[in-house]
């Protein structure tokens, strides 16, 4: 992996893709009047390519769609609230102003935006992020990102980026330390009809949800432990979720209640 730099970069792209560089630990290249093709070619590697708005995460292989960050169902999604309609995932973890708020598998962090905005500035909102590279973009896009939606900005900016795989993470967390852990495992099966979501898939993690992993996360939440899933899915029973079925939806929500 490498840093890049739009084309026509000036002078504040270049020092931002040094940052980056430097922060990953990883080549900073020179963009000049060459290709992305040609320096992924060049370097047989992939790429981090800061523009003049936004990272993108970029596989030389080509035809690829580049990965960047963007808040997908967030915004929507905090209308409706702000509206007075119900969020499922709010519903399902019971989640108020001032709780705290675990998410194993932080994605493009739409969940973690809307646990954010709903524990608001009292509360606190963490997401894990297995790939260091993924969750850079999404940090800095979190930090970033510009909606004319206030709510949405505050909200996203509260959010707090935790680089690591969630088997591990959660070994670090002390008893009892958060009030929900929650779990959005990728969907295999690109149930999502979301197309917002696809050009991570190629960078996820899809670490399997074990008994041990369950375990930990009974140890550290509070309240409970929530997982979205396939509706079929034979980890809600294989763990002891309670689920919350959703009529006619391809995916349900299940609880731990501790």
């Amino acid at each position: 992996m490498f840093v890049t730099t739009c084309g026509r970069a000036n002078e504040n792209v270049i020092k931002e893709a040094m940052r980056i560089a430097s922060e990953l630990n990883i080549p900073y290249i020179e963009r000049g009047k060459k290709s992305l093709i040609y320096h992924m070619e060049n370097q047989d590697q992939n790429c981090v390519m800061v523009g003049k708005e936004r990272l993108e995460l970029h596989k030389r292989k080509k035809g690829e769609e580049p990965f960047f960050f963007h808040p997908n169902s967030a915004s929507f999604r905090i209308k409706r609230l702000m509206r007075g309609e119900k969020d499922p995932m709010v519903e399902a973890g019971g989640l108020q102003p001032g709780m705290s708020f675990l998410d194993c598998t932080l994605g493009l962090a739409s969940d973690s935006i809307i646990a954010s905005h709903v524990v608001g500035s009292e509360g606190t909102v963490k997401g894990m992020e297995a790939n260091k590279y993924i969750a850079s973009i999404i940090a800095e896009g979190l930090k970033n990102w510009s909606s004319p939606l206030t709510e949405l900005n505050e909200a996203m900016k509260r959010v707090e980026v935790w680089q690591g795989n969630f088997e591990d993470r959660l070994k670090e967390c002390a008893d009892k330390s958060v009030d929900v852990v929650y779990f959005d495992p990728m969907f295999e099966e690109g149930l999502t009809d979301s197309t917002g979501i696809n050009p991570i898939r190629n960078w996820a993690s899809y670490t399997p949800l074990t008994k041990e992993v369950i375990t930990e996360a009974k140890r550290v939440a509070r309240n409970k432990v929530v997982m979205k899933n396939h509706y079929q899915s034979p980890l809600f029973e294989e763990h002891g979720f309670e689920v919350i079925k959703r009529p006619s939806a391809k995916f349900h929500f299940g609880v731990i209640r501790l």
